[in-house]
């Protein structure tokens, strides 16, 4: 089916999950969940891949529930203190297709009652990735300063990273003009919005947009890891 909007469903199942998160009442939902959450996702998908084939061709958008772009709704808890089994959010990933070989950046959407984001970019990518992103705006200080003035224009600048560095990293010069970007270990942008934006059926295009909008990071974070844009 045509993606129409997510439904008041998907969101209700999610604050359902919220109070009862545990094995039994989700297997007793399991129903609900495919044909509400992962049936509306993977047609969003679906709907989204033309658009995203359009602001680059080396991200996918695949609409199958498992091994596509959506996460798995299961938690890693291995070494977590909150035990709770399952996410109380929906998301997914839109990878480039080098992803395998080289550390790439990455289309990201967040669906949570409450909080939707969607944007992209690198979130906490290994040492050897940022070392090389730190390196080209070290190198290329005028492509880092376009870069910037567009995700200025187009998002209000990079999103806040609260891991960042309060020294310069070493080897790299304290007094560079772009030093508190060399500090960061993010480079993230990205919109807010709300149920009622996600549950339109105009939400492909605005994701769509914020997509694109993130080109100019995106490409020159694909320039950096090696990868094509």
């Amino acid at each position: 089916m045509a993606f129409q909007g997510f439904s008041k469903d998907f969101f209700k199942f999610f604050r359902d999950l919220k109070r009862n998160n545990d094995r039994a009442w989700f297997e007793a939902e399991k129903p609900r969940f495919k044909d509400v959450v992962q049936a509306e996702l993977s047609d969003f998908i679906a709907a989204l891949a033309p658009h995203l084939a359009k602001v680059s061709p080396h991200f996918r958008a695949d609409p199958r529930p498992n091994g596509g772009s959506m996460f798995r709704i299961y938690r890693d808890v291995r070494f977590a203190k909150d035990k709770s089994p399952y996410k109380t959010h929906a998301a997914a990933q839109f990878r480039h297709d080098a992803g395998k070989d080289v550390h790439a950046p990455g289309y990201y959407l967040h669906l949570e009652p409450g909080r939707i984001f969607f944007g992209g970019g690198m979130w906490m990518p290994e040492p050897p990735t940022l070392q090389k992103v730190r390196t080209r705006i070290s190198e290329r200080p005028a492509d880092w300063k376009k870069t910037r003035a567009a995700v200025e224009k187009a998002f209000g600048g990079l999103s806040h990273d609260d891991e960042a560095l309060t020294r310069p990293p070493r080897g790299f010069d304290a007094e560079h003009p772009f030093i508190d970007d060399i500090k960061r270990k993010s480079f993230f942008v990205g919109v807010e919005t709300n149920e009622a934006a996600a549950m339109s059926p105009a939400f492909v295009k605005d994701v769509a947009k914020a997509y694109a909008g993130a080109a100019p990071l995106m490409k020159f974070l694909c320039d950096a890891a090696g990868a094509k844009y």
